[in-house]
């Protein structure tokens, strides 16, 4: 049984799997910071309801960036002081690829653009195809009224959008996911593939990944 935690977002969202299938899920969207008050509150709560104690947690997965810089710091001193009190392991998981599993699942046809706000008209971006193959790596975006154009039949999801939306209502093969947030939903096949093969992170060093460079 894995416990996952995403906070790189307004989102707060916590959930548990066993055996790579998602048990139950918790979270606010609320779109306002709660994850200092609310992300231990969760975990509690699921615990409870689902009748699990904490030794049966095998490991906890947090989301490693990019994001929020303090919702990043909260989720991951969360999850490491829970590994160090339990013993288990660390397992990191990118944002934007938890969000593209998600889109995925319903398009599974298509090419993918997840997007993080980041301020202003700037976000955090990458592209994957219908494998979930990186086709352009995470970078820090502009935006801009011909951003992605040289991708085609992208599904686009994420609190970035409404910014491109303004941008892009001349643009054709687009689709607008907005059924699609960051979730702890979407770590879950990803954690559990890590965990198979036992990529963990050092719960000492583990710092999460901010990428602050705007192009």
């Amino acid at each position: 049984m894995i416990l996952h935690i995403e906070t790189a977002t307004k989102i707060c969202s916590v959930a548990l799997s066993k055996k790579g299938v998602l048990v139950d899920i918790l979270e606010d969207d609320e779109q306002s910071y709660t994850h200092a008050e609310n992300v231990t509150i969760f975990i509690q709560t699921l615990m409870q309801r689902n009748q699990v104690i904490w030794e049966d947690i095998s490991a906890v997965a947090v989301t490693s960036g990019t994001g929020s810089y303090t919702g990043l710091r909260i989720g991951v001193s969360t999850a490491k002081g829970l590994c160090y009190g339990l013993g288990v392991p660390l397992i990191a998981v990118d944002a934007l690829q938890s969000l593209a599993t998600q889109i995925q699942l319903l398009f599974p046809e298509k090419n993918y653009l997840p997007m993080i706000d980041a301020r202003r008209m700037e976000v955090f971006s990458a592209i994957y195809d219908s494998n979930l193959e990186v086709l352009r790596p995470i970078q820090a975006d502009v935006l801009s009224a011909d951003s992605y154009e040289e991708y085609q039949d992208l599904v686009i999801a994420g609190d970035g959008i409404t910014k491109l939306k303004e941008f892009w209502a001349h643009r054709e093969n687009i689709t607008w996911a907005t059924a699609v947030k960051s979730s702890a939903r979407g770590q879950v096949p990803i954690a559990t593939e890590k965990f198979k093969h036992k990529v963990f992170e050092d719960v000492a060093y583990f710092e999460p990944y901010y990428l602050k460079d705007f192009k």
